[in-house]
Parts: structure tokens; C-alpha cells; sequence
């Protein structure tokens, strides 16, 4: 029978995977899910735990950026962009980001549907155009989905973008995306700027107005890119350097969690530049990172499992796992037997259903699909 188990579960890993990226991956992964696990735990468990944790989704943005830039730029320097290589581009990263992200939107509506009172699907259609917070706060329900639209509006824009530029200004794709990246670089930190300047007072809805917000974050996808064009252009510094980068990375990572540069919660500083300090640090990584090709032993394998299955924890973790899973077991008489067993327990079967029903997702689900996507191509 546990034979049975893990053969359903096991997953075949590429040996052509990049290690060290897997390494970011999963660390982002590991500490969204482990942030998200602390809401089960009492608050005194909650700041200990805090401290060593990192912003995922910060990491997740530059990643992103990181490797969709690559795949952009190597694209544009070997064909002449049109709209047909910007539609297979979108098929390509809609079969890679849209089932899973539908799966689970469908799923969440219809269970609330049946069992909350007074709920309309109708009011949540912005998720299926990823509009449900373009310049105004994300809803409470799928709260997960907020990173998720800056992502997709990222892979919208990108190519349409490049493609105005390269057709109207007869440039050079290497000067285009430089342009691309920093225009928006600078122009979403001056949207913070502005924001902040127009403040009377700090707004309840402060953490969303400056982070959560399509039309205040992209630039921290566009780190990413800006680390795509260095790698492609200037290869041979890219990694020439990796290890005074490396340093760079951590200092700053160092600075974020002491706080060794004090700065005002709802300060200047903070509102305005602490995600661009986040995205840098995370770039500053990459270099060393994407150098680290291969792994082995149990370390390996744990982090590209998760690695591979990291979409899929990240969707299911909050909204499906702890909101419809575990509040609809019973957990009385555990609780009134021991309370430490309640709380490791339950803690426990957040972690266990996580990652087995993020691998089923992804085995069964996710990957059919990717393999459909190799034969989908517009001619």
C-alpha cells in the first residue's frame, strides 16, 4: 500500500534543470507556505518563525523575470517579432500559468457558491481577466490571486511593448529591452513616489496601495529582466563576478531582516524603495545561483520536488488547504485530549496536504497540459 502511495506521487525530474534556480524557487516557496502555515499557530509562534522568513513572492517576481526575459530576448535576436511570435509566446505561458490558476479559481467558486450564503460568482469575474486589482486593492476571497495579475499583466504588456518599439523606432532588441525595463523601473517607483507625496495620513489600505497593486509592482518582475539582459549580453562578467554578487545579495538580505538602515514603517523609504531593494538583493543572487547547474542526493531531489511543484503549493496552501480543508475537520476532541498535539497535528496535515495534493496536481494535471502545449503553435 505505501508503495502504492509513492509510486502515484513520484515525479520524473529533468536532469537538464538548473539546480541553482530550483534552489530560489523552492526557498520562495518554502517561505510563502511556511508564512501562510503561522495564521494556525499562536501569535507568540508566529514572530519566531517570522524571523526567519523572507518575502517568496518578492523572490518569485525577479525569478520570473529572470527567465521569461531570457526567453524573450534569445527569441527576438534569433526572429523578427511579429504578432504571430508574441501569440505562441502567450500560448506558451498561458498553457504554463492559466489551468492551474483556473483550476483552482473554478474549484474556490463553486465551493462557495454551495456553501456560503449570499455569495455571487458574478462579483468575482475580474479574476478571469486578472483585473481584481490593477489600481485598487485585491479582494479578500483567493487573496493568493493578487501576485498572480501582476505576473500575467507582465506577460501581456512585455511583448506588445517590444514589439511597438522594435516596429516604430527601428532599434536594436538589445537597446529595446534596456528601454522596456528601465521605463518601467522608473516610472512605477515614481507612481510610489507620487502616492506617497499625496498621503495625508497612513491609509488602512497601505501595504496594498504601494505592494499589492499591478500598477506598483511590475517593476519587480522587471529586475528580473534587467538580470536576463546581463546574463545574455555580458555573459562572461555575469559570471566572472558571481561571488562579489553573491556578497552584495546577502548584505542587503541582511539589511532587510535587522534592519541594520533604520527606516520608518510607513516611512519614505519604505513605501517608495524597500520592494526595489528586495527585487536587487534577489538579482544580486542569481548570477552565483544560475551557475550551480546540477545536484544530487536527497537535498536535490527534495528541492526540485519542490521546485516543481511550487505553482501549484503557492494556489492551494491558503484558500483551498487551510480554509476548506482543515476547518471542516473536527478537531475538538484532539484539541481537549492535548493542545500541543492539536497544534502539530493540525500543522502537520496543512504541510501533508499541501504537498501531496500539489503533486497530484502537478503530475496528473499540469504536466499532460505542458506536453499539450510543445504541439500548439501558430503558423
Amino acid at each position: 500500500m505505501i508503495f502504492f502511495f509513492f509510486k502515484i506521487l513520484h515525479i520524473e525530474i529533468n536532469p537538464e534543470r538548473n539546480y541553482g534556480l530550483d534552489i530560489l524557487r523552492a526557498l520562495a516557496i518554502l517561505f510563502v507556505v511556511t508564512k501562510h502555515g503561522t495564521y494556525l499557530l499562536p501569535s507568540e509562534r508566529r514572530h519566531v518563525i517570522d524571523f526567519f522568513l523572507f518575502d517568496g513572492v518578492a523572490i518569485f517576481f525577479v525569478l520570473s523575470g529572470f527567465l521569461i526575459g531570457r526567453i524573450l530576448i534569445r527569441t527576438l535576436e534569433r526572429q523578427e517579432i511579429n504578432f504571430k511570435l508574441i501569440l505562441n509566446f502567450w500560448i506558451r505561458r498561458w498553457f504554463r500559468t492559466l489551468p492551474n490558476y483556473f483550476l483552482i479559481l473554478v474549484l474556490l467558486l463553486i465551493l462557495n457558491f454551495i456553501f456560503t450564503d449570499d455569495f455571487s460568482i458574478q462579483k468575482y469575474r475580474c479574476y478571469f481577466i486578472f483585473s481584481q486589482n490593477l489600481y485598487y486593492n485585491h479582494p479578500k476571497f483567493f487573496p493568493e490571486a493578487w501576485s498572480l495579475s501582476i505576473e500575467e499583466w507582465f506577460y501581456l504588456l512585455i511583448p506588445i511593448i517590444l514589439l511597438i518599439i522594435l516596429k516604430s523606432l527601428s532599434t536594436t532588441v538589445r537597446r529595446t529591452v534596456l528601454l522596456t525595463a528601465l521605463s518601467i523601473l522608473i516610472g512605477v517607483t515614481a507612481l510610489r513616489y507620487f502616492r506617497f507625496n499625496s498621503l495625508t495620513d497612513i491609509p488602512a489600505n497601505w501595504g496594498q496601495l504601494f505592494f499589492g497593486q499591478v500598477v506598483s509592482r511590475l517593476d519587480s518582475i522587471m529586475y528580473g529582466v534587467i538580470g536576463a539582459y546581463c546574463f545574455y549580453y555580458f555573459k562572461q562578467s555575469w559570471y566572472k563576478y558571481k561571488v562579489l554578487f553573491l556578497c552584495l545579495g546577502i548584505i542587503l538580505f541582511v539589511n532587510i531582516k535587522f534592519k541594520i538602515i533604520n527606516y520608518e514603517e510607513f516611512g519614505f523609504y519604505h513605501s517608495v524603495f524597500s520592494s526595489s531593494v528586495y527585487a536587487l538583493a534577489t538579482l544580486f543572487l542569481l548570477p552565483f545561483l544560475s551557475s550551480l547547474k546540477e545536484g544530487k542526493g536527497f537535498v536535490y531531489r527534495f528541492i526540485t520536488y519542490i521546485s516543481l511543484i511550487s505553482y501549484s503549493m503557492y494556489l492551494l496552501n491558503l484558500s483551498v488547504v487551510q480554509i476548506w480543508i482543515l476547518k471542516n475537520i473536527d478537531w475538538s476532541y484532539l484539541h481537549k485530549f492535548n493542545g500541543y498535539a492539536f497544534l502539530l497535528i493540525r500543522y502537520a496535515s496543512y504541510w501533508f496536504f499541501t504537498i501531496v495534493i500539489s503533486i497530484l496536481i502537478y503530475k496528473y494535471f499540469e504536466i499532460p497540459l505542458m506536453n499539450l502545449r510543445d504541439k500548439i503553435k501558430v503558423k
